[in-house]
């Protein structure tokens, strides 16, 4: 086993910061805190026997920070505002009341037992990314910083690349627009998923997001982030064929219902001239720090399972890397193995990963804190890897995620004897925006070498949230730690449903692995803090979001009801039923509506300021709703697969739905003919299609208070509630 000070020898290091990092640091601290910002002071020190750390301490109302790298100083100065000042960065709300002055702290001094820290799924950059602006992103890399990530997938804009590389290959625009996909499906066009779907992808979509790199990378350099660039899969035009006609072309299966992509034959030369071409421009265009992502298969079969052409695969792919960079590390999800281990078996993973140099790749291992990769490869046979966590699929809004098991996975990873050469954790989320409390413990165990106790980690947690002690908060919280903060279950929500005869009452897997009383009765003490904290934006987000996931869950035996009174042929209880569950979305809609982050206005907004002109506009909004709806054609397998709770998209999507549905059971009640699922999905479907073709707006804005909401809701269904799941006997 390689120690610490061999493995530096190996992989390319974070440098120890310099005086420069310590500009940066304050920046960003300018940023966060405003005039606040002047009272800290940022100093650089060497890493510790090459680990990154951070050191502070304060007294007469000045605190210094002191850190190997931008990113350490910034991590330390989040751990002094969470763990002196409680104060509490997320992505829901911020709580910044600092004290005046700060107060006395002695030395602490934390040191990182993971040189790298990583962050973002592919999918991030579709599911929640697709859309923003500088300013966004600009808070994103802020936050990472704060909570210590130093390597992010950094992979926008490269349309542009791919455009010059290709065209210098003597292809058409028009082949090469073929094959760029459309602004909400990026990462599925990066991951050779799919050609051509969701677009046209517009010149100036292209060349503004070329730009919109270039920012994000000089921000997370300065910072002393090491950005993940692109890397070639083989994933190619099919128009290659028509300008390298003896090209050796392999068809890959199909994705999902999408037609399957064009990838060349690792063993042609083209393979390796194409990579190259493209590292060398992305290295001419946005500099290089040596890391390059590529996922050739990473939810599809190879189209052969021999060893020797896995391992060709390996060495083309690598090879097109150092080619053009010698310094080239091979970074790659292990997603393949686990999504796929009727192929994957040990002969053709070590033959994919043996085929490339120990010291030359970079294994992410999505699944720790489910399904850990690494125990089933024997470590990845040798290569470096990184403990992550996936937790988010489509960016679904479920209220989800076993802290326990993420608190004690990686320091357990740590020290055991056949953890290889584990040297990294990281974030591999499909959406971000959600559960705060997942991520900024997962973050934080990047900087911890033993676990918490996550009992007392939580009640720290909820002080900070709101930045002071209250019994209720404290209370509620330990009541969201024992429900579904104990689940490892990604449920998805009935309401946001595909109404089906045949297939509805499985959809969303119900079976929760908690009591939904218990999870009622955390919501009704948090509420009781109202007086003290209903002016905080946290406390109100966390108020409506668990009050949204506490009638989310109350769907199903509504929906239940529903079907009991058809199947029983009872019109009248039908209509009770039905009038109730439709009242439901309603109430949800409402309640959504008083916070900015559940609006569906935002989303479509921010995708139609990427326009230059209204076909433009007209065409992002289709693309942004599309996503969250049909997920592709109108008869697409993934519909739904991200759906949202944003008000908006409740009422004038899933309201409407569910309505027509119940309108057409109560018919076939009426006129006594049997339901016609069949007919009803061509139907259903051909009404979405249209939905997404639609212009009319959303707020953008918030409605209506957050507390008198929740609680309007908390009264109205709580006794709803304890009614349908009281007898519930399972843990919480």
């Amino acid at each position: 086993m390689l120690t610490a000070c061999a493995l530096a020898l190996i992989i390319p290091l974070h440098q120890a910061a310099t005086p420069d990092a310590v500009s940066p640091a304050a920046m960003l601290a300018g940023r966060v805190l405003g005039d606040r910002a002047k009272e800290f002071r940022f100093e650089s020190i060497p890493l510790d026997n090459g680990q990154d750390l951070f050191e502070f301490e304060s007294s007469a109302g000045t605190a210094t920070v002191r850190g190997s790298s931008g990113v350490a100083m910034a991590t330390g100065l989040n751990w002094y505002l969470r763990y002196c000042c409680n104060a509490n960065i997320s992505w829901c709300g911020d709580q910044l009341h600092l004290p005046k002055p700060l107060p006395d702290a002695t030395k602490t001094r934390q040191v990182s037992p993971y040189r790298h820290r990583y962050n973002f799924n592919y999918c991030t950059f579709s599911y929640t990314m697709a859309f923003w602006d500088w300013d966004r992103w600009q808070r994103e890399i802020d936050w990472m910083a704060l909570n210590g990530i130093n390597m992010p997938l950094s992979v926008t804009g490269q349309e542009a690349l791919w455009q010059k590389v290709y065209t210098d290959l003597g292809l058409s625009p028009e082949s090469i627009q073929q094959f760029f996909v459309g602004p909400a499906y990026l990462p599925f066009g990066w991951m050779g998923c799919m050609d051509g779907w969701g677009g046209p992808l517009t010149q100036d979509w292209i060349d503004r997001h070329h730009d919109l790199e270039l920012k994000i990378l000089a921000r997370e350099r300065e910072l002393g982030m090491t950005p993940v660039l692109q890397g070639f899969t083989g994933h190619v035009p099919p128009a290659i064929k028509e300008r390298f006609p003896d090209a050796k072309l392999r068809q890959l299966p199909k994705w999902c219902g999408f037609p399957g992509t064009t990838v060349l034959d690792p063993a042609d030369p083209l393979f390796v001239t194409i990579g190259k071409a493209f590292i060398e421009e992305q290295s001419r265009q946005f500099g290089t720090d040596h890391f390059y992502a590529s996922d050739t298969f990473i939810e599809m079969s190879p189209p052969s399972n021999d060893p020797e052409f896995l391992s060709g695969m390996g060495k083309s792919i690598y090879a097109s890397m150092s080619a053009a960079d010698p310094e080239a590390v091979w970074v790659m999800q292990g997603w393949i193995f686990f999504n796929n281990p009727s192929f994957w078996k040990p002969a053709q993973s070590k033959a994919l990963l043996g085929a490339v140099p120990d010291d030359r790749m970079l294994l992410l291992d999505l699944f720790c804190d489910k399904n850990p990769v690494w125990k089933l490869t024997e470590s990845f046979y040798g290569k470096p890897w990184a403990w992550c966590i996936v937790h988010n699929f489509g960016g679904t809004p479920a209220m989800f995620g076993k802290l326990e098991t993420i608190a004690q996975g990686m320091p357990a990873a740590l020290a055991d004897a056949k953890k290889g050469r584990l040297s990294g954790m990281g974030m591999m989320m499909e959406g971000i925006e959600n559960n705060p409390v997942v991520y900024e413990l997962t973050a934080e165990m990047g900087w911890r070498a033993e676990a918490p106790d996550v009992g007392e980690w939580v009640r720290d947690y909820a002080r900070r949230r709101y930045g002071k002690a209250d019994a209720n908060t404290e209370g509620a919280w330990q009541g969201f730690l024992k429900t579904v903060y104990q689940s490892s279950a990604s449920p998805k929500s009935l309401l946001c449903a595909r109404p089906d005869m045949d297939n509805l009452p499985t959809w969303d897997g119900d079976e929760s692995s908690y009591n939904t009383v218990t999870l009622l009765n955390a919501c009704g003490r948090l509420l009781t803090a109202a007086n003290n904290l209903g002016t905080e934006d946290t406390y109100q987000y966390d108020l409506v979001n668990a009050v949204r996931q506490v009638l989310s869950n109350l769907a199903h035996p509504l929906y239940q009801e529903c079907v009991q009174a058809y199947k029983a042929k009872d019109a009248a209880t039908l209509k009770a039923a039905s009038d109730a569950y439709l009242s439901l979305l309603q109430d949800v809609d409402t309640l959504l509506a008083t916070r900015h982050e559940f609006l569906l206005g935002r989303w479509l907004g921010a995708a139609k300021r990427w326009a230059a002109n209204a076909d433009d506009a007209r065409h992002l909004e289709w693309n942004a709703r599309n996503q969250v709806t049909l997920w592709g054609p109108k008869d697409s397998g993934l519909h739904e697969y991200a759906h949202k709770h944003w008000s908006g998209l409740v009422s004038g999507f899933y309201l409407p739905r569910w309505t027509q549905f119940f309108g057409r059971l109560q018919l076939s009640l009426s006129e006594n003919k049997a339901f016609d699922n069949k007919q009803w999905q061509q139907d259903v479907m051909d009404w979405e299609e249209a939905w997404t073709h639609q212009t009319d707006s959303f707020p953008e804005t918030p409605t209506g208070n957050a507390v008198d909401a929740s609680r309007t809701m908390l009264e109205k269904y709580g006794p709803v509630v304890r009614r349908h799941f009281a007898a519930d006997t399972k843990s919480g």
